[in-house]
């Protein structure tokens, strides 16, 4: 199997850089029942511009490049130790090369690996078959669509939806309600995998299985294909849409698997997917190690996605020069559209903790601190981002109303929102919440003119402060100075929405 390395390579970097078709296709889908002019479709005129850009420079779709999961088969005697041993090497190779970003962090020590290996990562799951071939499937699934992942143990009361019972008209209120509380911090347009049924640990491993279904297949279990449809149906009315910015689009995909259960446990576990939904596989010859044939591909050239070059703007945007002055950013409100040009700030988990009780390296007065781990490259003595978007902001509730009182920060960027302790503390300060595009790695990339230094290395390059210099940076206030916020407005409506969904339905029992 001497080309087996070469060929785990080549599936990591076509995995991290190119959606296959059905995701392609559900994207599509989801732009036509959008309505024009919304931040909703202007979200998704971004996501395609930002996936054709992804293809055409085999450069990562979205800067996290999540936990890689690989689910193989093999046949009867197959070197499994080697197999494993080329894919680590692989992983590697992908991360030295700016495909994969560094995200294998010691949970004990907090310390990045640097190359994605470490125990436990990557995830690697084997299984013999009887056919006389190799197939190996991955998904990379980033970590904030990760920590929307949620587990139901029935019976059990669900905010909004009232009991959920051990029947399948209790596992639709959990699904109901796994896709209203996920809201934008998963980047919605979304998907789930669910598996009804088996253990807590192989329960959230089969919801995961489920996302390698293809998004348009059909459930061979008449009664789990129609509560899939149903899922469908009604989640694409609770008015969440893309990046939670309310809309006609929330879920391009549900699919449920079910195991058999113990009688005292009824789990049913939700692997959430967002849309840069990356999952490919390939068959290998099991004696040279080389592709045989792709999988997902359908043997069929990528569907572009945008419609022309570039991002349609309307010339109503806002153009801003950082820094910012108190009055300039009290005058935006909830809705307005920004282009933000000159320099700004990285910070996530880390920074936010070290700057409580440290002093910041560089003045962030009248700055905007945006919520990215990117992909960053050496080359020569220049540091350049292979991949730059937004991380999921509320990860920093517990920090961020300190850092803006502390040191008077005019803008915070990420995507998700942030709750309402932020929420005062902008009302405060005159500072606003600006929702750059979950995912958009290459278009906001492409805004990014200068990496112009950075400040603790040490934290891992994900949580690394880098200083960046941007043009033309696009965001979207959701959050202002006057103490709006369009994130609680549309989860307070898609509640009621999903109220409306408590009677039960007609679905057999599961009992």
């Amino acid at each position: 199997m001497d080309q087996f390395k070469d060929s785990m390579l080549k599936l990591i970097v076509e995995t991290s850089s190119n959606l296959p078709p059905d995701v392609r296709r559900a994207i599509l889908s989801a732009r036509e029942r959008e309505t024009p002019g919304t931040q909703a479709m202007l979200a998704l005129e971004t996501i395609a511009v930002n996936v054709d850009m992804a293809c055409d420079t085999t450069a990562p779709i979205c800067q996290d490049t999540g936990m890689p999961t690989f689910e193989i088969k093999t046949p009867v005697g197959a070197d499994q130790i080697r197999m494993k041993a080329a894919i680590k090497e692989a992983i590697a190779d992908a991360t030295k090369t700016g495909n994969l970003r560094p995200n294998a962090v010691d949970s004990l020590t907090g310390k990045n690996s640097g190359n994605n290996l470490g125990e436990g990562a990557p995830v690697v799951h084997f299984e013999q078959w009887e056919k006389d071939e190799v197939e190996v499937r991955l998904i990379l699934k980033g970590g904030g669509c990760e920590n929307k992942n949620i587990q139901y143990s029935l019976p059990m009361e669900l905010p909004h939806l009232g009991r959920a019972d051990r029947t399948l008209d209790g596992v639709r209120k959990c699904l109901l309600h796994a896709v209203w509380q996920a809201q934008g911090h998963g980047c919605s347009i979304g998907a789930i995998g669910v598996a009804i049924g088996g253990d807590r640990a192989s329960g959230f491993h089969y919801a995961k299985q489920q996302l390698f279904r293809t998004l348009d297949d059909i459930n061979p279990i008449p009664e789990l294909a129609r509560l899939e449809q149903y899922i469908m149906d009604k989640a694409n009315t609770l008015g969440i849409g893309t990046m939670g910015f309310g809309g006609e689009a929330t879920l391009i995909g549900c699919k449920i698997g079910a195991y058999h259960r113990l009688p005292a446990s009824f789990f049913v576990s939700v692997a959430y997917d967002c849309w840069a939904f990356r999952r490919l596989g390939v068959i290998i010859n099991p004696r040279t190690g080389a592709i045989v044939r792709w999988l997902y591909k359908e043997d069929t050239p990528s569907v572009k996605m945008a419609r022309g070059a570039g991002l349609p703007l309307t010339g109503r945007e806002i153009r801003l020069n950082l820094p910012l002055d108190e009055v300039q950013v009290r005058a935006l409100k909830v809705g307005d559209v920004v282009l933000l040009n000159g320099p700004m700030h990285t910070g996530r988990d880390s920074l936010h903790h070290h700057l409580l009780t440290h002093d910041s390296p560089v003045s962030l007065e009248g700055s905007a601190i945006y919520h990215c781990g990117p992909v960053s490259l050496k080359k020569g003595d220049r540091w350049v981002m292979n991949a730059a978007g937004p991380t999921t902001s509320s990860r920093e509730e517990p920090y961020q109303a300190d850092i803006l009182r502390k040191f008077r920060v005019r803008a915070v960027i990420g995507k998700g929102g942030m709750g309402a302790k932020t929420l005062a503390a902008l009302k405060e300060v005159g500072a606003v919440y600006l929702n750059a595009i979950g995912g958009a790695a290459q278009y906001y990339t492409k805004c990014i003119t200068e990496v112009t230094g950075v400040d603790f290395l040490e934290f891992g390059v994900p949580e690394a402060m880098w200083h960046i210099t941007v043009k033309d940076f696009p965001a979207i206030v959701t959050m202002d100075a006057g103490g709006k916020s369009l994130h609680a407005e549309v989860e307070e409506a898609s509640a009621r929405k999903l109220a409306t969904y408590a009677a039960p339905t007609t679905q057999s029992s599961a009992h």
